[in-house]
């Protein structure tokens, strides 16, 4: 034993040897290398993966021109600057192609200083200090081994560490601050109905009605009035079922596709198994009859469900419009933190940002969905300790290898493979496991119930990245730990040392776990150039390529695959920013300890953001733009990431001096620093970053929408009812050079028709109609590709009336009359009522609610309008004070008192030169009078007494007013 004693204090607390080390970064290198040339081959000859955006944007905002040269994309790459950036990409592209160049200028600084002062220190200290046989390349380079006053000078650069941070947060802070302001003045969030709406959660039973909102906001004095109100209306099951009907056709065409691939009949027909398990039991069916049963039920149980729904069943959500942007703005600050009737009131997402799954999900439900959905995430965090200990023992397995024969005789035997496989699986493995992850934390996310993309982005990235710190760092160096603390137990025991001794010899302990977290560097090391690798493998999409030839050439691919596939892909800003941060947090950690991982984590900083810039530029496009709201919760997790870099100080320097010398301590303040700088960061940034700051000047010249047009308009209900009611059904789709084979897929006759597909504009295309009355249209080649019309026209962010203009142009519906939107189209289609639509019938309710409004009986408070006069107050003028509503002292305007002039023109919002702090209520000077051509901005007031009542308390120790509100 005395051997085997010998060989692991040779190896003793060395994680990864040098030579593994270089081994991972080589073989990374020279892949990397290869794959960039795979690219700049692949590139000209397949436009439609590499350069989409070219072809798929929305007006103007068209990528730059690529040359076909080699390195042709490198170019506008570099001359394309971050002003051009924000129109073309929008700014949550922006912000996180600025996240990512403040990420390798930061580190980037830090490896400066780390490797220009501490690896000096280091080295002079080891070749002072340390024996050469008791050392190593990566040792020398680390804090292991350093003692003494040279201790200080790691934390004097702590504390620059900490300083440069901070200085680099709030430079671009300030700049995503201006980027952010200059987004909410921009047209397309200006004229954007969901930008002047408030949405009203956590609405009680009693106010569950369009009455009800309203009479919310009138519980409260703000100083704008809603222009309209909306209740969200119970749909049941049928998302379900359409979704459920939407598979059945993806999947009668996969069949199809396959069983009709290249034009001809496979030999035998596509098969099913129904029930069973892997395979077995069950019972076997045809895959083309079992589908197309399935898609007819389906259709008829949705048909049956739209008569039986009943829509006047209220939802505990609702949305109230305002009549300008700066208006809800405001309206949203003063209600920010107040709880009016016990609802919360915020600024509304992007009906597209919606989950609405998750809208209609009762509060019951969404406790229970969290308790399981944390039960599972703690299940899933336990069973990853398995890979975790496979990657320990991986990277310890120069350590191990002296217990283990055939391991040890490999390493005396090939040393070169062995420090090759030691060097490259522990990473390779890790980034295996870690691709799964991303999926299941975007599921729990979305099960414990995220109201928009937008939350369910930033859960992704909170849980996600603590999960990696927890996992993949925490107790990652624990198991390394404990691998080590074991070893040095079992070398005692080979010495035959007695148990007392032992035990007497754990006191050596404390330097065994400084020693085997500092040598985890090594393993970091070989982690950082394969991620370096990945980046530039995403920007080659081999693995895409591979699969979509597979796809086409083995199963076939339906014409929706391939218009799906055209079209540009969808950036995970929460997957990406999470790696980026975890990436992050590893460099700083290990910066002050192992300066090399810093270097490292800046080179592979410096590849992403020029890679990220080219993707977000020619491939992928925002799901919904947000504004850059994840900016904050990333900077946040970045500053902890200081916080955790202090503490691994605290704890080196605590373990190198012992915590009885205090020396300790002199780690501390810069956490206090820290600490401090965040709440500065709130103060002064986080406030103006969540609202629109109007001037006077803005606020005096906002565009004003009238109630009449809102009310009469419907805008409220097109943007904010759930999508299920008015939601179209796939048609299943066919190559047109497979269609005259139908007749032999299908018995009973086949007759021609007209299909009318939304996927296609509306358009009515070519059909066969199978016994069943099932449609299956027929398309062409020429129309596989999404058509760039269309993609500009559901990707458009524009007020929905705009777009819906510009469609009813382009496709030929111009002269009909109906330019006012597409929803009602849309709702026709529902019900089923445009020739040769697929749609089933609506229900009656929902026909006479478009047709003829709410029922005026009492029973139907649901559905109830507005009292037009209340909805419609005239404007004030400017020598009434804020505070209750004297119909006495207003005059009627254009002779009728319950009418709104609108405005004479509309000016459009100021520049960005200075935005003085506005005063809330914002005093009556700052509105022109009556004659200089601009009415005034609307005031909220509470109404006569004499007006119904509707059985809402008009109390007004009820009034929040009266509790700490605005009263003028």
């Amino acid at each position: 034993m005395a051997d085997i004693g010998e060989i692991i204090n040779a190896n003793a607390s060395r994680a990864i040897t040098p030579a593994a080390v270089g081994s991972q970064v080589a073989l990374m290198s020279i892949i990397s290398i290869v794959t960039i040339v795979v690219f700049n081959v692949l590139r000209p000859k397949n436009k439609v993966i590499y350069e989409p955006k070219v072809k798929y944007h929305v007006g103007n905002k068209q990528p730059p021109r690529i040359s076909d040269s080699l390195l042709g994309w490198l170019p506008p790459l570099i001359r394309t600057k971050e002003p051009e950036l924000v129109d073309k990409l929008g700014l949550d592209a922006v912000t996180f192609l600025r996240f990512t160049r403040m990420t390798r200028s930061l580190y980037s600084a830090i490896a400066f200083t780390c490797c220009g002062i501490l690896i000096p220190v280091n080295v002079s200290y080891n070749l002072k200090n340390i024996p050469s046989a008791d050392r190593d390349v990566l040792s020398m380079l680390t804090i292991r081994d350093v003692k003494g006053s040279f201790l200080f000078a790691h934390v004097v650069v702590s504390y620059v560490i900490s300083a440069l941070v901070m200085f680099f947060v709030w430079r671009h802070w300030k700049e995503m601050l201006y980027l952010r302001q200059q987004w909410f003045r921009s047209p397309e969030y200006m004229e954007s109905f969901y930008a002047r709406t408030l949405a009203v959660m956590h609405v009680p039973k009693k106010y569950q009605s369009d009455e009800g909102i309203r009479a919310i906001f009138e519980s409260v004095q703000v100083p704008y009035p809603t222009t309209s109100v909306h209740i969200g209306r119970k749909v049941g099951r049928l998302p379900e079922l359409i979704e459920y009907h939407n598979t059945a056709v993806r999947e009668l065409e996969q069949v199809l596709v396959t069983y009709l691939k290249g034009g001809k009949i496979a030999k035998e027909r596509p098969t099913i198994r129904i029930g069973g398990f892997m395979g077995m039991g069950g019972t076997k069916r045809d895959a083309i009859d079992f589908y197309t049963a399935k898609l007819s039920r389906t259709e008829q149980a949705i048909e049956d469900y739209r008569q039986q729904i009943d829509t006047r069943k209220a939802e505990n959500y609702g949305f109230a419009s305002m009549a300008a942007v700066p208006y809800a703005h405001i309206v949203a600050t003063l209600l920010r933190k107040k709880h009016p009737k016990g609802t919360d009131i915020a600024l509304a997402p992007n009906p597209k940002d919606i989950i609405w799954a998750n809208f209609n999900k009762s509060t019951s439900e969404l406790i229970r969905n969290k308790f399981f959905g944390s039960l599972f995430l703690v299940l899933v965090c336990f069973f990853n300790t398995i890979p975790l200990f496979i990657i320990s023992i991986l990277a310890n397995l120069s350590s191990i290898s002296a217990y283990v024969g055939f391991l040890s005789k490999w390493a005396l035997a090939s040393p070169a493979s062995f420090a090759f496989v030691s060097g490259v699986s522990p990473p390779a493995i890790s980034a295996l496991f870690n691709f799964f992850l991303p999926i299941v934390m975007r599921w729990l996310s979305k099960f414990q119930g995220a109201l928009t993309h937008s939350r369910l982005d930033r859960a992704v990235v909170a849980r996600y990245f603590a999960f990696l710190v927890i996992s993949q760092l925490i107790v990652f160096t624990l198991i390394g730990v404990g691998f080590i603390a074991a070893e040095q137990i079992v070398t005692e025991i080979g010495h035959h040392t007695s148990f007392q001794d032992i035990i007497n010899n754990l006191y050596t302990l404390p330097s065994t776990i400084n020693q085997t977290y500092i040598n985890q560097s090594s393993y970091w090391l070989t982690y950082f150039p394969l991620r370096g690798f990945l980046v530039i493998f995403d920007l080659a999409q081999i693995l895409n390529l591979l699969w979509t030839s597979f796809k086409t050439h083995v199963f076939g691919r339906t014409p929706r695959d391939i218009r799906e596939w055209t079209q540009p892909p969808e950036f995970e800003y929460a997957i990406y920013y999470a790696n980026i941060l975890f990436m992050g947090t590893v460099a700083l950690v290990f910066a002050p300890l192992a300066p090399l991982v810093v270097l490292a984590g800046a080179i592979v900083f410096w590849i992403g953001s020029w890679v990220y810039k080219y993707q977000l530029m020619f491939v992928f496009m925002t799901k919904v733009e947000s504004g850059g709201r994840l900016w904050n919760m990333v900077v946040n997790r970045l500053l902890a990431s200081v916080i955790l870099m202090q503490l691994m100080m605290a704890l080196t320097i605590g373990l190198q001096y012992g915590f009885k010398s205090f020396m300790w301590l002199t780690t501390v303040p810069p956490i206090l620093f820290i600490v401090m700088f965040k709440f500065q960061l709130d103060r002064t940034f986080y406030k103006n970053f969540l609202y629109y700051m109007p001037s006077e000047t803005e606020l005096r010249e906002a565009k004003v929408h009238s109630s009449r047009s809102d009310v009469s308009g419907r805008g409220l209900e097109k943007r904010f009812g759930h999508p299920a009611l008015h939601a179209d059904l796939f048609t299943p789709m066919l190559h047109a050079r497979m269609m005259p084979l139908l007749g032999d897929v299908y018995k009973g006759k086949i007759g021609s028709d007209k299909a009318k597909l939304n996927e296609y504009g509306g358009q009515k295309l070519d059909a066969q109609v199978i016994e069943g009355g099932l449609r299956i249209a027929a398309i062409e080649q020429r129309d596989l590709e999404y058509d760039p019309v269309l993609y500009r026209r559901d990707r458009g962010e524009l007020d929905w009336d705009q777009r819906s203009i510009a469609s009813t142009a382009i496709f030929g519906n111009a002269g009909s009359g109906d330019n006012a939107s597409l929803y009602h189209q849309k709702a026709h289609q529902y019900a089923g009522s445009i020739s040769g639509g697929r749609a089933s019938p609506a229900p009656p309710a929902f026909d006479r609610y478009l047709a003829q409004g709410p029922s005026q009986s009492l029973n139907d408070i649901e559905l109830a309008r507005m009292n037009q006069s209340v909805d419609q107050l005239p404007l004030l003028t400017d020598h009434q004070s804020y505070g209750y509503f004297d119909a006495r002292q207003q005059p009627p305007l254009h002779g009728s008192p319950d009418r709104m002039a609108p405005p004479s023109r509309y000016g459009s919002p100021a520049p960005m030169a200075s935005q003085p702090q506005m005063q809330y209520p914002p005093p009556p000077g700052m509105h022109r009078g009556p004659t200089e051509g601009y009415r005034e901005a609307p005031l909220h007031r509470p109404y006569p007494p004499h007006r119904p009542t509707s059985g809402y308390s008009n109390d007004p120790s009820q009034n929040m007013s009266v509790r700490g509100g605005y009263q003028g």
